[in-house]
This record gives C-alpha cells, sequence and structure tokens, in this order.
C-alpha cells in the first residue's frame, strides 16, 4: 500500500483457551497481560516508552485458539518495531513481582461482566453453541485465576509460542525484500513444535436461562452455518448482511421499527476453522421479551423463503463502502490478512472480494438458504424470567 505513509503489523499466535487446563481457565489472558511488562533487554517501563517513541498504536487479545499482537507506526520505524515484537513474543521477561497486580487487571474484566449483561450472554451462548473447548471464554473466573502461579504462565508459553501456525502479516508502504530479511535475522533459528488440538466434547445445551433481576432481558440466539473456507461462505455471509448491517435490514426494521419490541438488535457470522455460526443479540423490556424471541425466530426461519433484490443491493452498496474503508486502514488490512491466511491458506486481494460480492445473486443465495435453513437455535436469555422456547410452543 506504497501511498500510505504507515504500515502495520499482525501476528497470531496458536496459543489460546482452548490450550489451557479447565482449571487454570484464563491462563491464557494472564500470559498476555504479562507479555506486556517487560521483553528482553528492557524492563517493562523501558518496553512501553520505547512503544510511545515509535509512536505505535499497538493491540492485544486472546480468543479461541490464537493469542493475537497488532502494532501501527509511521512506515521508518517499522524494522526496529520488529526487535521489540521479537523481543516480545520469544523472550518476556514475566516478572513475577508483578503478576498479582497482572491478576487484578484480568480480574477487572471479569467484573464488568456484572455491568455488561449482553456481553456476559453472548458468552454464555458460544460456550453453549460451540463444542467445548472452544465455546470456552477467555477470561477464566476469579477462583482459576487465582489458582496461576508464574510457573504456570511460562510452562505455556515455552510449549505453545513457536512458529508452527504463527502468522505474521505487514500491510502499509514497506520494502519486502528488507522485511524479509529481517523477520529472518530474529525468527529463523525460532524452534517449532507440533501442535496437537484437544478433543471436542459437545454441550449443546438449546436454551439456557440467567437469572438476573433487572427490568431488562437479554436474548442470544444462535446457529450454524458454514465455516469461511467453504466455497458457500459468501452466500452465508450474504445472507447475514441482509439480517443486520443497517436500519434498512430486516431485525431491525421489523423488531425495533415497526414493533418497537427493543432498543438494540443485530446478527453476525462468525467462523474458526471447523465451526461457525449466526450469533444474534436483542436487548428488550421484560414485559416483551417472549414476543421479542418469538418475532426474532420468524425473521431467522423466514430466510429460508428467500431475500429480494433491494435487500441483495443495498447489502453489496455496504459490503463494498467496508471494503473501501480498509484500503484507507493498513490495521484492518493486516488483520484481514492473517485470517484469510489462517482460514484459507493464501490472501484474498481486495479485488477479489469484491468481484465474489458484485457476483452474488438473489437466486444463488435463495438456493443456499432453501438447503441450508437457519437453525437448530441455542437460545440462552438473561432476566428476571425464563422465556419458553418457540421452537417447543
Amino acid at each position: 500500500m506504497n501511498w500510505m505513509e504507515s504500515v502495520s503489523y499482525s501476528i497470531l499466535v496458536p496459543y489460546g483457551p482452548v490450550l489451557d487446563p479447565l482449571e487454570l481457565a484464563g491462563l491464557a489472558s494472564l500470559n498476555c497481560e504479562m507479555m506486556l511488562r517487560g521483553a528482553g533487554e528492557r524492563n517493562s517501563r523501558q518496553f512501553l516508552q520505547f512503544l510511545e517513541n515509535l509512536g505505535c498504536e499497538t493491540t492485544e487479545a486472546v480468543a479461541h485458539l490464537h493469542t493475537g499482537f497488532g502494532a501501527s507506526m509511521l512506515a521508518e520505524h517499522l524494522l526496529a518495531s520488529l526487535d521489540l515484537l521479537a523481543d516480545q513474543i520469544r523472550r518476556p521477561h514475566f516478572p513475577e513481582e508483578q503478576l498479582e497486580i497482572a491478576k487484578q487487571v484480568v480480574k477487572q474484566d471479569i467484573f464488568s461482566l456484572e455491568d455488561d449483561p449482553p456481553h456476559r450472554v453472548m458468552l454464555e451462548l458460544q460456550h453453549h453453541f460451540l463444542p467445548d473447548p472452544w465455546g470456552r471464554s477467555n477470561l477464566g473466573s476469579l477462583e482459576s485465576i487465582d489458582r496461576i502461579e508464574i510457573t504456570d504462565i511460562r510452562r505455556q508459553h515455552r510449549r505453545y509460542f513457536q512458529p508452527e501456525g504463527t502468522i505474521l502479516s505487514i500491510a502499509g508502504k514497506f520494502d519486502w525484500a528488507a522485511v524479509c530479511d529481517k523477520v529472518g535475522e530474529l525468527f529463523a533459528d525460532w524452534e517449532p513444535q507440533p501442535l496437537v488440538l484437544p478433543e471436542e466434547k459437545i454441550i449443546g445445551s438449546k436454551l439456557v436461562h440467567l437469572p438476573c433481576d433487572s427490568l431488562q432481558t437479554h436474548i442470544g440466539v444462535a446457529f450454524p452455518c458454514v465455516p469461511l473456507r467453504s466455497p458457500d461462505y459468501m452466500l452465508a455471509w450474504g445472507g447475514v448482511g441482509i439480517l443486520s448491517g443497517g436500519m434498512s435490514c430486516r431485525l431491525f426494521n421489523e423488531i425495533r421499527e415497526k414493533r418497537g419490541l427493543c432498543y438494540s438488535v443485530y446478527a453476525a457470522y462468525s467462523s474458526l476453522k471447523d465451526h461457525a455460526g449466526t450469533y444474534c443479540y436483542c436487548g428488550t423490556g421484560t414485559e416483551r421479551a417472549q414476543e421479542t424471541l418469538e418475532v426474532l425466530i420468524t425473521e431467522l426461519n423466514r430466510l429460508r423463503w428467500g431475500v429480494n433484490d433491494g435487500e441483495l443491493n443495498r447489502f453489496k452498496i455496504r459490503a463494498k463502502s467496508t471494503l473501501i474503508m480498509q484500503q484507507e486502514s493498513t490495521g484492518s488490512r493486516s488483520g484481514m490478512m492473517t485470517q484469510d491466511w489462517y482460514h484459507l491458506g493464501r490472501v484474498r486481494t481486495l479485488a477479489e472480494i469484491e468481484s465474489a460480492i458484485n457476483s452474488l445473486t438473489k437466486s444463488a443465495i435463495n438456493n443456499y438458504f432453501a438447503n441450508h435453513p437457519p437453525g437448530p437455535f441455542h437460545i440462552v436469555t438473561l432476566g428476571p424470567e425464563p422465556l419458553q422456547s418457540p421452537l417447543t410452543t
């Protein structure tokens, strides 16, 4: 992206909550937090100061199978920032005297769930919808965080932070040959280890209620879709985009605007390597919660009867607008590249994605949902009273 003056990198390391012992849930998140507290020749303060001196805007995240780090900066600082990245990934200090402070940071995320019912509902929905361990939250629990010792963090880092399955992507203004030489210098002697994934266990509860003394009810619904690597991915994604994504989309229009049933509603597609789904959320008043759930399920089922030309055209416009904005963000582009490589083993060009969007037809989407109707549904509610599943009434 030589028209830019900035550059971004994203790195995914195959270590996340699916690889942690259940009794030490949250270990991957604590590992990530501790990796920010000094690395290589720099202590915690020096490490953060060096980032600021480079003008780096950084991100870090832990989910499912991966720990991810990203940074955006002026193009001239890329090689120096890669030095810091190599220290952070390969030579973190894990200072034991800062472990309790790091635990408090992770615990604050757990405490915050009490003030964030939508997030709590969607975490519980993921837990029941995906097979264990893929549905585990990255947060863990207060009890499991307390059990973690510095030796647990160091052990997991030695075992899983390695090049097998690690993906590094760079987008923006940079010299490819110089970057390849630098990455080779920093990582060529990194010893790989085999990555063995745990066995899956189906939990699969279809209707779960979380009691909460509240005037609101929060509803989460999920159903399976084809994963991103499927040839039918774009059709499934298009259907979800017609459900949600703007004020003219079905869920917003039918549930909020026409009936006034909720203050918030959306649907989103999410894919792991082998498991994918559409996740829906509604926030509503308790007195109309049952009706809201019934209308939501009705609208999801209505996908099997097809979409119309106007809906498809509006989706295409939104999707292509998103692509254009990604061309203006090196961080968005580098993040998309790591996901493409993980799911597809290659990187799609923006022109390829635009062509796929343009080629979507009403008949292709309608045929897909006729053959892959939404369901079975997993439902999680949070509020004062449980709701009845519309599928059994």
